[in-house]
């Protein structure tokens, strides 16, 4: 069976292609750094990719779309979005969003940082300069998920008729979901800013 006729098979495939590469190149190309270390790197960016790119795709894609499907008289609507689309993205959404915060916090545990970088590197006589700017990151990932977990799936779950809902509590939950969402695109700007620059700076 071919396993890219299912997503389960892609990624099991994608996997096992990755394995095959370190040891084809018997791991040099991760000898910076100590094998756990780069391993939750790996899924941390995995997790991370489908986080923010399933939030860009809500933001960029979803939205305006069902937004023009409304205006559309004698269009085909946006129920098949709605009902089939959107219910299947929020679960890989929300899921991605733990997942990268759990393997983030992991990392930054595993190398003696996460106090540290929770306390913006202030916890040493000098600042910490690679704990304050993966701790900004880490403040801002943060914050989005609490927006996943508590603002936008409570209130997607009421738009989507997932949950019962009075017609006055899903526009007020319309209105809470997009701003949250919203802000959490804002924020991912200087997110992957300050993910990149704990590395390399954040200008240079």
């Amino acid at each position: 069976m071919n396993p890219l006729n299912t997503i389960v098979g892609t990624i099991v495939g994608g996997v096992v292609l990755a394995i095959i590469l370190i040891v084809a190149t018997m791991g040099n190309h991760i000898i910076v750094m100590p094998a756990a270390n780069s391993v939750i790197i790996w899924l941390h960016v995995l997790a991370g990719i489908t986080w923010i790119g399933l939030l860009y795709y809500f933001n960029f894609i979803q939205v305006p779309g069902l937004a023009k499907a409304a205006s559309d008289e004698g269009g085909p609507g946006g129920a098949g979005i709605t009902k089939y689309i959107a219910p299947n993205a929020l679960n890989w959404f929300r899921w991605g969003a733990l997942v990268t915060w759990l393997t983030g916090a992991a990392y930054l545990l595993h190398i003696g940082q996460l106090d540290d970088a929770f306390a913006l590197g202030m916890l040493t006589e000098t600042v910490n300069s690679y704990a304050l700017t993966i701790g900004i990151g880490a403040w801002l990932g943060t914050i989005m998920l609490f927006n996943v977990w508590v603002l936008i799936w409570p209130n997607q779950k009421k738009i989507l008729g997932m949950v019962e809902a009075t017609a006055e509590e899903i526009a007020k939950g319309k209105r809470i979901a997009f701003m949250a969402s919203r802000s959490n695109t804002l924020m991912s700007i200087p997110l992957v800013m300050s993910m990149v620059g704990s590395h390399h700076g954040f200008v240079m």
